[in-house]
């Protein structure tokens, strides 16, 4: 389980992919785009969240990836440590190297768990337990999220926040006319997805509130952000772009036509004139969804 974005697997991000490994240095790779990509986004959605005077000083990071989500909050709360957890090792290696990176080690302590088994003691016995728990896109991989939730709201702190930040979808990258041989080609393989979804994470895309309520949190607030990052402006939606679609071709390849999976295999070929790292019309086009819930 991860942080995530166009990416995959339980233990990894955000869909399955059958040639990545979960939790491999392809899909960490993803990852750290993804971060880079919508830096501006998850500072925005941390700058929102309704925190006290002060701030939180201990923040647990379920399904942290590479690491998107602990950086921002770190940014946001310069007196809080943050404890990231994720089920791949590799990911939270890269976590640790980016930490030391920004003279940040000392402010981050990482634990591998699978939160499906066994959840593991994430209170802190400096800081206590956690006042502040982050899960970005990372709820609908949980087998149960209802078990989830309940088991959040007896980690927090009394009066703690719980932010569960959901994606609408598989980002959109090149425009409805694209490409030119194949118009409409990425709706057609995100139709795919959607079934592939449907079957395998079921809960991607839910809406939060109602079982937040359930699980006995009070929500303060619900917030939408509209992404929509020109390629022209960003250097790496290219190579985000590039990343994402390998993947959405691994999942919807079954159900291509011969003449889409062509026209899509010509995109991904960094070498051939139709390369989409050539390309100039290139975006991010998406949505992410987030609660606020307090613990009474």
């Amino acid at each position: 389980m991860t942080h995530a974005s166009p990416h995959a697997a339980h233990g990894g991000a955000h869909h399955p992919a059958p040639r990545h490994t979960p939790g491999s240095d392809d899909q960490a790779e993803i990852l750290d785009l993804d971060a880079d990509v919508l830096a501006e986004h998850t500072a925005s959605l941390t700058a929102w969240l309704p925190v006290a005077a002060g701030g939180p000083r201990h923040i647990v990071d379920l399904g942290c990836g590479t690491g998107a989500g602990t950086f921002a909050l770190l940014a946001r709360f310069p007196d809080a440590e943050v404890t990231a957890v994720d089920a791949s090792a590799v990911h939270l290696r890269r976590l640790r190297e980016r930490a030391l990176e920004l003279g940040l080690a000392d402010r981050v302590r990482t634990v591998q768990a699978d939160l499906d088994a066994d959840w593991p003691d994430l209170g802190r016995p400096d800081l206590g337990r956690p006042d502040l728990v982050w899960a970005s896109a990372s709820l609908h991989h949980m087998a149960d999220p209802g078990r989830t939730l309940r088991t959040v709201r007896e980690l927090l702190a009394p009066g703690g926040l719980f932010a569960v930040v959901e994606l609408a979808g598989f980002p959109r990258f090149l425009p409805g006319d694209a490409p030119e041989d194949r118009p409409g080609l990425e709706e057609r393989c995100h139709a795919a997805l959607a079934r592939h979804h449907a079957e395998h994470v079921p809960h991607r895309g839910a809406d939060w509130g109602p079982g937040l309520v359930a699980a006995g949190f009070t929500v303060e607030g619900r917030r939408t952000i509209t992404v929509n990052v020109d390629g022209s402006r960003v250097e790496a939606v290219g190579r985000y772009a590039l990343s994402g679609l390998k993947r959405l071709r691994d999942s919807a390849a079954p159900v291509l036509a011969a003449e889409d999976l062509a026209s899509l295999d010509r995109l991904l070929d960094t070498g051939g004139p139709g390369s989409l790292l050539r390309r100039d019309d290139l975006a991010v086009r998406t949505e992410r969804t987030a609660w606020t819930a307090r613990r009474p």
